[in-house]
């Protein structure tokens, strides 16, 4: 049975493949996004939308802008977290701050989050030393803290209020309740894995050692701590009537944040925004509309306008200095050679 299974999976790799599969989801996700944007929204009054931005409160707006920096800080501690992971514990925090806020803000915005946010990460930290297989390693930890905490955070939600998915998956709450424990079973899975011994993934020179028990639990509510940062700055945005309870919706945001992830779209745009409209049915259009706009200005433009203005600061700095990146051309024997993540006693602050 198991040599049937792998010839399937070599066929399959061969003549189809898993990116050809992405591309096809994307497009499916963008489209259905579309056609729901267009029905839901194609007898929106705007003047009406602009009329909901100028009578929202601006303490709100001033709260959810707070929630949205406390995400953005955490997210600061993805890079400081990965670092010292891959024993690279020479690079500083405010280093890992710069690196992580830039790449998240500018990779939020023009897609491909993996190849922008790594182009950005692999400018600031080649001045250190990295190379772009260390730059690889720090994506696929912050990747992983980014999953575990969504992976938490989601299956106590579904669990605890399945109606919640089922305004965007249309499933029933039985099912969508056992696909929480079934969430927090694969969750507790994983932790007893790193907790029973040191695990290493990859192969070559690609290998990363995984964080051990401890320092997984602490991955995981790094990942928390910035979800409910976001989610906490949508609950600001939207309207006040009817009242929804936080827990709804931050399960009804961290899962229109995934399919705005799967789809590949800069931003989510489109797909985060048609998944939140059809959840939160009960609200106005036009006054949920407007939380949504603002919400885009707080956690995607403002944080871009930013990190571009900081980065092009920088890079001006660094050539008027002479600077050039250090960048090291390591041998085989060398990057070949695991990583340890003997992250105890090292000053990993998380997040």
């Amino acid at each position: 049975m198991l040599d049937v299974l792998r010839a399937v999976a070599r066929l399959f790799n061969r003549y189809i493949g898993w990116q050809r599969v992405g591309f096809v989801l994307s497009l499916v996700i963008i489209g259905t996004a579309c056609t729901v944007l267009y029905r839901m929204l194609h007898k929106i009054d705007a003047s009406e939308v602009w009329r909901a931005i100028h009578a929202t409160s601006m303490t709100d707006v001033a709260i959810a802008a707070l929630f949205v920096a406390g995400g953005y800080f955490t997210l600061t501690f993805y890079d400081l977290f990965a670092l010292r992971t891959i024993g690279k514990t020479h690079v500083p925090y405010r280093i890992a701050a710069l690196a992580g806020f830039t790449s998240y803000s500018i990779g939020h915005n023009i897609g491909a989050t993996v190849f922008t946010g790594g182009a950005v990460r692999y400018r600031i930290y080649s001045m250190y030393g990295l190379n772009a297989v260390d730059v690889a390693k720090i994506c696929f930890v912050a990747g992983l803290t980014f999953w575990l905490g969504n992976v938490t955070v989601l299956g106590i939600g579904i669990t605890i209020h399945p109606e919640a998915a089922g305004a965007i998956n249309q499933l029933g709450p039985g099912v969508n309740r056992a696909i929480g424990i079934g969430l927090l079973v694969v969750l507790t899975g994983y932790l007893l894995w790193v907790f029973t011994a040191p695990r290493e993934i990859g192969r070559g020179g690609w290998t990363v050692t995984l964080p051990n028990g401890p320092t997984t639990l602490l991955q995981i509510v790094i990942g928390i701590f910035d979800l409910m940062f976001c989610a906490l700055a949508m609950y600001m945005l939207v309207p006040a009537e009817p009242h929804i309870d936080f827990i709804t919706l931050a399960v009804i945001f961290v899962t229109a944040t995934l399919l705005g992830f799967a789809s590949h779209a800069p931003g989510g745009l489109g797909v985060f925004d048609a998944a939140m409209l059809v959840a939160l049915w009960q609200y106005d259009k036009e006054q949920l509309l407007a939380g949504l706009l603002l919400f885009r200005l707080l956690y995607y433009l403002v944080p871009f306008a930013l990190a571009v203005t900081i980065i092009g600061i920088r890079e001006i700095w660094l050539s008027l200095k002479g600077t050039r990146p250090k960048i090291e051309l390591h041998p085989v024997a060398t990057v070949t050679k695991p990583i340890s993540t003997e992250l105890e006693g090292n000053g990993s602050n998380a997040k």
